[in-house]
């Protein structure tokens, strides 16, 4: 045996353990305690496993598109309510996805949008009550490349939809009588997060997304929403709230340009 054949055994094990320790590395970091401290100054976190629960799919079909569910837990003789939901995708270029501020008479008791995943993560869905305290669940997602994923439209056809909103309600089970709705909110803009490039400059497309969503009934919160660059292309908001009677529905949107879209519905005919 060759001292060239004897050493290709060694080089081959030496290889694979400078590829393996970067590998268990980067699996072993946990950005969470970081992010705790970034963006919730490090305040108390408690188990918010009787309080808020999320939703998502454990291996995703579409990384660009991640459909999650925020759900409250708290039981109806809770006296405390939920005032936000902050959702935190530890991994992503940008974690925190979205800061969801719920209506102080609107009894918003789920949403549901979609997300763009970058990599093998966890997912948190941070509460805040009334008593002032923080609640966090978790779950696991394996997704990866979606906040660079290539737009589902090309720019002029994004350019005829910017700022176009629908709105759409769902029946319930509850019965006509019901005060609860069930409501989408759909806005067209592609949300560009600064990591997609141009697949004919071959040039990196600036960020450009929606960053408030504001929706009221007559002039009563229902549901706000600070978003980032982990929302998905035309944002999509699902969610349950009661009515209070209101006849028009609102919603006011703002991008990172600067633009701002206003739309308003009739109640018992929501329409497009």
């Amino acid at each position: 045996m060759t001292g060239c054949t004897r050493r290709q055994p060694l080089i081959a094990l030496l290889l694979g353990i400078a590829f393996a320790v970067p590998a268990q590395a980067e699996e072993a970091y946990d950005p969470w305690p970081g992010l705790v401290q970034d963006i919730f100054n490090n305040r108390p976190m408690n188990d918010g496993a009787e309080v808020i629960g999320i939703e998502m799919p454990y291996r995703a079909e579409d990384a660009a598109i991640v459909p999650v569910t925020l759900r409250s837990k708290l039981s109806p003789g809770d006296s405390r309510r939920i005032r936000s939901i902050t959702l935190v995708i530890d991994r992503n270029p940008a974690p925190m996805a979205a800061k969801f501020e719920l209506g102080p008479d609107a009894n918003v008791t789920e949403i549901s949008t979609r997300v763009r995943v970058n990599n093998y993560t966890d997912v948190h869905a941070v509460a805040e009550l009334t008593d002032g305290e923080l609640y966090v669940s978790k779950v696991y997602v394996k997704a990866s490349g979606g906040c660079s994923a290539p737009a589902a439209k090309n720019v002029e056809e994004a350019r005829n939809r910017l700022g176009q909103m629908r709105y759409r309600q769902f029946a319930r089970e509850d019965g006509p009588a019901s005060r609860v709705r069930e409501a989408q909110i759909m806005i067209g803009h592609p949300n560009n997060s600064g990591l997609q490039m141009d697949q004919v400059t071959q040039l990196y497309i600036p960020t450009f997304f929606i960053n408030q969503l504001k929706l009221t009934q007559d002039d009563s919160p229902v549901l706000s929403m600070e978003g980032g660059i982990s929302i998905s292309e035309d944002p999509n908001l699902r969610f349950t709230y009661v009515s209070n009677g209101a006849k028009r529905f609102r919603a006011e949107a703002r991008d990172t340009d600067g633009h701002v879209f206003r739309n308003e519905w009739d109640v018992e005919k929501p329409g497009t």
